[in-house]
C-alpha cells in the first residue's frame, strides 16, 4: 500500500495546497506519476479512493476533476465509515448530535415562516396518524431534515444526515415497546415545532435537545438489534 498512500497523500497536498483547485482538470497521468513517483496503477487506485471521498469526479467525455469541494458533499462521505460504526460508536455520536440538532432548532426559529410550518407540520400529521415501523422512521426523518435546512448551513445539514443515516439502523419503533415510545416522541416533535413557531431559539433548542437526549436513553437502556437495510445512493436520513 506505500505507493498507493503516496499517490493517495500527494493529490491531497496539491488540493489541499490549491496547486489543484476546485473544478479544475486532473493533469495527464504520466505527469503525476513522474511528479509524485509513483506507477499508474498507483494513482489510479489513489484517484478512485478520492472519488470514493467525492474529492474527484468523472465526467462522461471530458475527463476526471476535482469536485467543486462543497463542504456538504465532502461530509457526506463520511457516512462510508460511520455506517460501519458499532453501537457503542453510535452512542458516542448522540453527544454530537444532540449539540447539532439543537443549534440548528435555535437557527431554524429565526428563519420559520408559515409555508415552513404548515410543513413541518403536515409531516407530524401524517407521522402520527402513521404506524410504527419504516414509514414512520421516514417521517421522523423527514421532519428533522426539514429543520436542518430551515438553519441554512448546508455542511450542517450534511452532518446531521450523516449521524442519522447510522442511527436508523436502529429502530426503536420496532421494539415490544414501539408504540409508546413513538408516542413519547411524537409529543417531543410538537414541542419543538411548538417552539419553532414561537420564535423562540432557546426553546427551540432546549425541545430539540430534550428529543434527542430522550431517544439516546432509550437506545442505552433498550439496546435494539440492527436493521438490516440496504443503503440508499444518495445521502439522506
Amino acid at each position: 500500500m506505500g505507493a498507493i498512500d503516496d499517490a493517495f497523500h500527494g493529490l491531497r497536498e496539491m488540493i489541499a495546497s490549491g496547486e489543484l483547485a476546485p473544478g479544475s482538470r486532473k493533469p495527464p497521468e504520466a505527469q503525476l506519476c513522474d511528479r509524485l513517483g509513483v506507477s499508474r496503477g498507483s494513482l489510479r487506485e489513489a484517484v478512485r479512493m478520492l472519488g470514493a471521498l467525492g474529492v474527484i469526479e468523472s465526467r462522461h467525455g471530458s475527463g476526471t476533476y476535482v469536485s467543486p469541494l462543497e463542504a456538504e458533499n465532502i461530509i457526506g462521505a463520511l457516512r462510508l465509515t460511520v455506517d460501519l460504526m458499532p453501537f457503542d460508536g453510535l452512542l458516542d455520536l448522540y453527544e454530537l448530535r444532540r449539540v447539532l440538532e439543537a443549534h440548528a432548532s435555535s437557527q431554524a426559529a429565526a428563519h420559520l415562516d408559515e409555508e415552513s410550518a404548515e410543513l413541518l407540520s403536515g409531516i407530524l400529521d401524517e407521522l402520527e396518524a402513521s404506524e410504527p415501523g419504516e414509514a414512520a422512521s421516514d417521517l421522523d426523518a423527514r421532519f428533522h431534515e426539514a429543520i436542518a435546512r430551515l438553519a441554512e448551513n448546508a455542511a450542517l445539514t450534511s452532518l446531521l444526515e450523516v449521524f442519522r443515516s447510522r442511527s436508523r439502523s436502529y429502530q426503536l419503533f420496532d421494539l415490544p415497546d414501539g408504540r409508546r415510545i413513538k408516542a413519547e416522541s411524537d409529543r417531543s416533535h410538537r414541542e419543538i415545532l411548538a417552539a419553532l413557531r414561537a420564535h423562540d431559539p432557546a426553546a427551540a433548542a432546549a425541545a430539540a435537545a430534550a428529543h434527542v437526549s430522550q431517544t439516546e436513553s432509550w437506545l442505552r437502556e433498550l439496546r435494539p438489534e440492527p436493521r438490516a437495510r440496504l443503503l440508499p445512493t444518495r445521502i439522506d436520513d
